[in-house]
């Protein structure tokens, strides 16, 4: 189980990531703009972020600058319906992992987040 913050303006849209991550056995927090986002990341600290792009207050381009200024390493996986290739790769340099088109599918969602949370193996830690 990973801890997830999902970072949207859209209400619906969190809620049904909510859904699809929390089927999947993974603690969401959910902030509704990239400035509450930063705050409510130096609290709980998330295993990944995912966000959309274009957000009032802080989009998702301020989110990942914000991060950097920080000197975060969370890995970022941006959601949006405007994917650009000028802001797939301003994204992208600003150290997105990677950019998901919206609707985003359980499929999807759940190959992106493999590539950078650890396998669940069912396991306990020896630790």
């Amino acid at each position: 189980m990973a801890r997830i913050l999902i970072i949207d303006d859209s209400k619906f849209q969190r809620k049904c990531l909510s859904r699809m991550l929390g089927a999947m056995g993974h603690e969401v927090t959910e902030a509704e703009n990239g400035a509450i986002g930063l705050q409510v990341h130096e609290t709980i600290k998330p295993d990944i972020i995912i966000s959309d792009l274009l957000m009032p207050v802080l989009d998702g381009i301020g989110l990942l600058r914000g991060l950097n200024a920080k000197g975060a390493t969370t890995p970022v996986v941006v959601v949006t319906a405007d994917i650009q290739e000028c802001t797939r790769e301003e994204c992208l340099q600003l150290g997105a992992k990677a950019l998901l088109n919206k609707p985003v599918t359980v499929a999807t969602l759940e190959t992106a987040l493999g590539r950078f949370l650890p396998a669940q193996t069912g396991e306990k830690s020896p630790c």
